[in-house]
């Protein structure tokens, strides 16, 4: 019998988030995320209103390539098609490198359809070159993944000396440690991650994109908290993903530095993924250079360099929604003053936008 024939150019346009062969593509290629993945679109298009939209490439029936986008608008930021939004990962996912290119050309024809002047791909297969709009952002972040050590004292010998004595303070003190995806963990989280966040200046982002993620998730997401008493000071919601945690949101209040809980909550979280079978941290990304960074390689994670393709059309301005940027200095500094509540109230207003 002759094998069967497929054409050598890819047809690619628009399909359904339930289409029923997404989810063998993504389980049997190496590089798909939790980013990729249908609950991904789903969570964030519940959450926070912008459009869950998937571009595949096809030969056949077959599919080939894949790239999950999110329409993202803001009054501030301006619109952007976001691979994926609210992402550190996403992008384009091919069988092979012939094919990335019918899916970038189709996102920009998508992109001017809908009177989107941006596009933002966070990983997967990145253009050759820079031309045609496209822009290539080399190691301006980092990736933070390692294996996780076989037990409590081999993975706490894992952590140079230094931050190991951080962690041992953090252990030390009168601290207790919850997992779960309750109403309780859930406000417990986002009063702290809010409080965290407003502190480093950036605005918080909506309620109902957390809970959205966790529902959409289940047992693939949850959130470790440490609690001073009845407080709560420091808390993560974390993705499971390939044998991987990913602490995605987290962060602590300003008692947690003096408590070392945000060194307890890390620990404790490479404990807990150990109990669910995990065998590597992923710390996420981070700027590089910048404080989070520095914090990670503490703990002994060596950085990774990542890509990023952006496409800009012809004649406009290039999006500009990096809280990091001089651009944004100003505001970070007043934001940071703001009154916990009204940064609250107003935080997921400008955060939904970001993508």
């Amino acid at each position: 019998m002759n094998a069967p024939f497929f054409p050598s150019t890819p047809t690619v346009g628009l399909i359904d988030q339930a289409d029923p062969r997404i989810g063998p593509f993504l389980h049997d290629h190496p590089q798909a995320t939790a980013f990729h993945d249908p609950r991904w679109l789903a969570a964030v298009e519940t959450g926070t209103g912008h459009r869950a939209l998937i571009l595949a490439a096809t030969c056949g029936a077959r599919l080939v390539g894949l790239l999950p986008l999110h329409l993202v608008h803001s009054p501030i930021f301006g619109r952007v098609l976001a691979s994926t939004g609210f992402a550190v990962d996403g992008g384009i996912l091919v069988e092979g490198p012939e094919q990335a290119e019918p899916l970038r050309q189709a996102a920009t024809e998508l992109a001017t359809r809908l009177s989107c002047p941006s596009i933002e791909l966070r990983g997967g297969a990145m253009p050759a070159e820079e031309g045609a709009g496209w822009s290539l952002k080399r190691d301006a972040h980092c990736g933070f993944v390692t294996p996780l050590a076989d037990g409590e004292e081999a993975q706490l010998l894992a952590i140079p000396r230094k931050q190991r004595a951080e962690v041992r303070k953090g252990l030390d003190r009168d601290l207790t440690v919850t997992t779960g995806s309750t109403a309780r963990d859930r406000a417990a989280h986002y009063a702290v991650y809010a409080e965290s966040v407003r502190n480093l200046g950036t605005p918080v982002f909506p309620r109902s994109l957390f809970a959205a993620v966790l529902d959409r998730f289940g047992d693939d997401a949850d959130i470790l908290t440490v609690w001073s008493g009845d407080q709560p000071v420091a808390s993560v919601l974390s993705l499971y993903h390939r044998g991987a945690v990913m602490p995605y949101w987290g962060g602590g209040t300003l008692a947690a530095r003096q408590l070392r809980a945000n060194d307890r909550m890390y620990f404790a979280l490479m404990r807990h993924a150990r109990e669910r079978g995990c065998e590597r941290f992923d710390f996420g990304r981070s700027k590089t250079g910048s404080g989070a960074y520095h914090f990670k390689r503490n703990w002994g994670f060596t950085p990774e360099p990542l890509t990023y393709a952006g496409w800009t059309a012809s004649g406009q301005p290039a999006r500009d929604a990096d809280p990091t940027s001089a651009r944004h200095q100003a505001l970070i500094a007043a934001w940071k003053r703001l009154p916990l509540g009204l940064a609250n109230r107003i935080g997921p207003w400008i955060a939904r936008g970001l993508g």
